[in-house]
């Protein structure tokens, strides 16, 4: 016979098992109800860091156009050295050629100078006969030879010393046909000296304009160079600390050091 005592002695257990069970569910409501709105925020916060991190496709454009220009700079300033260097090497050709031209100039007039000299002491007399005159004859056409194997006269000066063209006079004392000649050797070296001057001066004139220019591109380099990675870094940086990137430059020219040099003007005589 079942009594109230014994009665709940047997419903104990599942009484506790009823009670364990609610306690569990409560545990799992009450601790969702905890975690959701920490999920949440660190979901929200890792949305919004990626989108302050992501790049700007505008930005990312600009980085991109601005790294372009820097390796067209780049390309460019190497072309813009080698020319400056190609025409540095041409000029100081030139200058070469110059200085050759001054010298062989020099000795000529130096020469004109001592013969001139010795043309204004009295000539020693000779006998006119038909034997000094051919003498005299001969002595020229060597004379005038002698300078055309030397590069001093041309094939035209040459024919016409030969030809006694162009005041050309065989039958002058041997002293004044060598002053005749050395004059015109002389002329025509000054005239050589000259154009070798204004080719030289043209040549530092290029000189001048490609070392400028390449001067010039180099500095646009650097400048784009360091703007390329500006963009690039700002990429990652947050939009509030952002700053716009800086538009490329037009190359600016720049002075030169080089000079040429000069020769002191000679009074012919």
């Amino acid at each position: 016979m079942e009594t109230p005592l014994s009665a709940l002695l047997l419903d104990v257990p599942q009484a506790t098992v009823i009670w364990l069970v609610l306690l569990a569910a409560a545990a799992l409501a009450v601790g969702g109800l905890v975690a959701f709105p920490v999920r949440t925020r660190r979901g929200v916060a890792g949305r919004i860091r990626r989108a302050a991190l992501s790049p700007d496709p505008r930005l990312a454009a600009e980085a991109d156009e601005l790294t372009r220009y820097a390796e067209e700079v780049s390309v460019a300033s190497e072309r813009a050295a080698t020319t400056a260097h190609r025409r540095r090497q041409e000029w100081l050709a030139t200058q070469e050629a110059a200085e050759s031209a001054w010298q062989a100039y020099d000795a000529a007039e130096a020469g004109v100078r001592r013969l001139t000299a010795a043309a204004a002491l009295p000539l020693p007399r000779t006998p006119r006969t038909p034997a000094e005159y051919a003498d005299r004859e001969q002595y020229l056409h060597r004379a005038a030879l002698r300078a055309y194997r030397r590069k001093q006269l041309s094939v035209g000066q040459l024919i016409a010393a030969l030809a006694h063209d162009d005041g050309w006079d065989p039958r002058r004392h041997p002293v004044a046909q060598e002053l005749a000649l050395a004059r015109i050797v002389r002329d025509g070296l000054r005239a050589r000296q000259r154009a070798a001057a204004e080719r030289e001066r043209a040549a530092w004139r290029d000189a001048d304009i490609a070392a400028a220019a390449a001067r010039s591109l180099r500095d646009e380099a650097l400048a784009a160079a360091a703007r390329a990675r500006a963009a690039r870094q700002q990429l990652t940086t947050p939009p509030a600390l952002r700053r716009p990137a800086a538009r490329p430059a037009r190359p600016r020219t720049a002075t030169t050091a080089l000079r040429p040099h000069g020769r002191p003007e000679t009074r012919l005589v």
